[in-house]
């Protein structure tokens, strides 16, 4: 049996990428969908305009680099950006071909999970990153090594975190983080 490769990642239920150099060479129509670009703006462009800040791109492509190192695969879940500015959560999940030079060359996953877990409230960079730690049920030290700041600094951000979401456990603030209210 032929197996059409091409067909396969076109077709894909998920957004899916190459990458080389942490810019895109080709995606699927799924990702297109998904991010609100056409493959022909996306095609060439750096991942620096499916996040939401130059920030955020800076920092997760620099935690990366040693777990791609290390494992030859990196994945979590974060706030990206579509083309019209709205923030959803996303699962992205990725692979280096060259462990050595993990951004040389990669295949990456996206999948939308806006549906499961709604944005509503407007953070910050640091804020979504908090909240994403938090949601994979890191303690605030956890949180702070993962992140390269103190606890005490986490504890500032979910603290914000409550106020904004008015929960009034950690444990209400992931429900809330979950749900999206």
């Amino acid at each position: 049996m032929d197996v059409d490769y091409r067909l396969a990642f076109e077709h894909a239920p998920v957004g899916l990428c190459v990458s080389r150099n942490r810019a895109i060479v080709d995606c699927n129509a799924q990702l297109c969908d998904m991010f609100g670009w056409s493959r022909e703006n996306l095609t060439g462009q750096s991942f620096l305009v499916l996040y939401p800040s130059a920030e955020e791109y800076e920092r997760l492509g620099a935690r990366m680099v040693p777990i791609l190192n290390a494992k030859g695969h990196y994945a979590d879940d974060r706030i990206m950006k579509r083309a019209s500015g709205e923030v959803f959560w996303c699962h992205v999940s990725g692979r280096a071909l060259n462990r050595d030079a993990p951004h040389e060359s990669g295949i990456w996953s996206f999948e939308d999970l806006s549906a499961q877990r709604p944005v509503k409230a407007e953070l910050t960079a640091r804020e979504r990153e908090v909240a994403a730690r938090l949601l994979d049920g890191l303690t605030s030290k956890e949180i702070g090594k993962t992140l390269a700041i103190s606890h005490r600094t986490v504890e500032i951000y979910r603290a914000r975190l409550m106020r904004k979401y008015r929960a009034s456990t950690t444990a209400d603030l992931v429900h809330k983080l979950m749900a999206g209210s």
